[in-house]
């Protein structure tokens, strides 16, 4: 294990816009002049090395502002990066632009790889010096994102909670608790209405923008290749968004019909959904530093590997997992390549999503971790619907550890994991199907984008009941997603690799060495190959494969006695 500072200490400079432009023609200079391929290939490691100063400082500027998104410094440091990344893009596109044309394309191919210039051929796509200005509005519309759901403070029961913090109250067992932690919770939005309707409204329309700028008919083709999707499209997701619908919702509605049954109601309405048992939900039996420290356990039990890697983490500090009044929402994990590690970010709230996020983040890491090494920067971490097989992967091969974490409850919590993906499948392509849409009709007022929604809902959520809950039942649910505000298009990857995460699991229930041992390789090969044959190397089945989603559903039906 090498020597790692603690992150406490981390510091990366700003680049200069001026010295990367220079340092850049001189690299373009030894690329024209380049006799052989090692020339060649010693000019590009030189660009890389500068990507890797570059990418580290701009992850780094993005986690000290969601740590504290009302830190001025943070702010202004933020702002800053939204000015710059644009301007640094086109500077990396020119010279990716040249090696995609260059005479010795072949030869650097056999040196690096297919996928790289896969990869270029989608980022030279997707940009052009005249949708620079677009880029740094759409960040800061982004980020304004942020910090309107970080200001939310939600006054419930004598206390002030953030939209982290209302979230174990939404699981009581108490059903009027739970109703009313929603209400309050959907006030917030509806109290900012007019705001989250303005910043979408705006990021719609200069997506679409700069998609007609690039040549685009509409913003989905420019949103694939930001996606770096380049051995599947539109119309193989929407042959999986089909199968969703006739394999998989069957099979939440079912769970549904169960949990109705089990809580003891006629009727299964929106705020009951998140609670599986009249008994409540399985929660973790300490607090955060218990967590870490039975995690510890846990993977040091899964493999030596893992158990020296986690115990890195937690002693340079590189986990920040507690919920925090000025934090940013949500969970991630992203690295340092100049510092040679990853970091995870989350933010605990006494569920046990505490643990499920932890592992599941923990996942990302060790893949980014197993691949740093790779030869470019562009392999240090895959496309997303592979990336995310690497965390949800992980989430389900920890299954045996679960005891650690849920004492007699842990067959239950592995139960209700189970069920737990195959309720969240249909959500996850609701959100991709609606965000299509969207994009389709980048002119739709508020009120129309909400009844696509409420037609998302109506195909893929059948059982959902909003009740009185109004700002959801008019159709505002989306709007807590993140996702679609921040990354477009990136959802429908959490249901590609959860496909590919239960067959992981469906796996390890017979050869549990084995599909672990896939796994390992399947980190350490990070992004180096397009996510169908990182599927393919990794023995499982592709989702677009007709029967995949039906042989899983089969299998995890028996597991939750459906």
């Amino acid at each position: 294990m090498q020597t790692i500072e603690d992150f406490s200490t981390f510091t990366v400079e700003a680049p200069d816009l001026e010295a990367v432009r220079r340092r850049y023609a001189d690299i373009g200079v030894s690329l024209e002049r380049a006799d052989t391929t090692d020339e060649m290939l010693a000019a590009i490691f030189r660009w890389d090395e500068i990507r890797r100063q570059i990418d580290s400082w701009d992850q780094l500027t993005m986690v000290r502002f969601e740590q504290d998104t009302t830190n001025p410094e943070a702010k202004k440091a933020r702002d800053r990066r939204n000015e710059l990344v644009p301007k640094l893009t086109a500077l990396d596109v020119e010279i990716k632009r040249r090696l995609l044309a260059d005479p010795d394309r072949a030869a650097l191919e056999r040196e690096l790889g297919h996928q790289v210039f896969a990869l270029w051929t989608a980022d030279v796509a997707a940009f052009e010096p005249a949708i620079q200005d677009d880029l740094t509005r759409e960040s800061a519309l982004s980020n304004g994102y942020t910090e309107l759901l970080a200001s939310a403070k939600l006054e419930f029961d004598g206390k002030t909670l953030n939209l982290t913090g209302i979230v174990p109250y939404t699981e009581s067992t108490d059903r009027d608790v739970r109703h009313r932690a929603q209400a309050a919770r959907w006030a917030f939005f509806e109290q900012n209405k007019a705001r989250f309707d303005r910043i979408y409204d705006e990021l719609v329309k200069l997506r679409d923008g700069m998609a007609r700028k690039l040549g685009f008919d509409s913003f989905v083709g420019l949103g694939y290749r930001r996606m770096h999707r380049v051995d599947y499209g539109a119309s193989d997701v929407e042959r999986f968004r089909d199968e969703i619908v006739r394999e998989v919702v069957p099979v939440a509605q079912a769970i549904m019909t169960d949990r109705a049954k089990l809580l003891g109601v006629a009727k299964l309405m929106f705020w009951d959904e998140p609670v599986k048992d009249r008994a409540g939900n399985v929660r973790p039996t300490g607090d955060h530093d218990w967590i870490v420290a039975s995690a510890r356990g846990a993977f040091e039990a899964m493999d030596v590997r893992l158990g020296e890697f986690f115990k890195m983490l937690v002693d340079r500090r590189l986990l920040d997992l507690k919920n925090r009044p000025e934090k940013a929402g949500g969970g991630f994990c992203t690295s340092f390549p100049t510092h040679g590690v990853p970091f995870i970010f989350a933010n605990f709230n006494g569920t046990a999503h505490d643990v499920e996020v932890l592992v599941h983040e923990m996942g990302h890491a060790f893949q980014n971790w197993s691949s740093r090494r790779a030869k470019l920067l562009d392999y240090f971490w895959p496309t997303s619907e592979s990336a995310e097989i690497d965390s949800m992967g992980m989430e389900f091969l920890a299954h045996p550890q679960m005891e650690r974490f849920f004492d007699g409850e842990a067959a239950r919590f592995r139960s209700e994991h189970i069920a737990g993906a195959f309720e969240r499948l249909p959500y996850m392509v609701a959100v991709d199907h609606f965000q299509h849409l969207v994009y389709e009709r980048p002119d739709a007022p508020p009120e129309e984008r909400n009844a696509m929604w409420r037609s998302m809902e109506a195909r893929y959520l059948p059982w959902r009941d909003y009740g009185d809950l109004d700002y959801p039942a008019r159709g505002g649910r989306w709007q807590a997603q993140l996702h679609i505000y921040q990354v477009p298009f990136y959802y429908i990857d959490y249901a590609l690799a959860g496909c590919c995460a239960l067959q992981f699991w469906a796996r390890s229930q017979d050869d549990y060495a084995g599909a672990f041992a896939d796994y390992v390789r399947l980190c350490a090969r990070g992004g180096e190959a397009p996510f169908q044959e990182l599927v393919r190397c990794a023995n499982l089945r592709s989702p677009f494969e007709p029967g995949v989603l039906a042989d899983v559903a089969r299998r995890a039906r028996a597991a939750i006695g459906l």
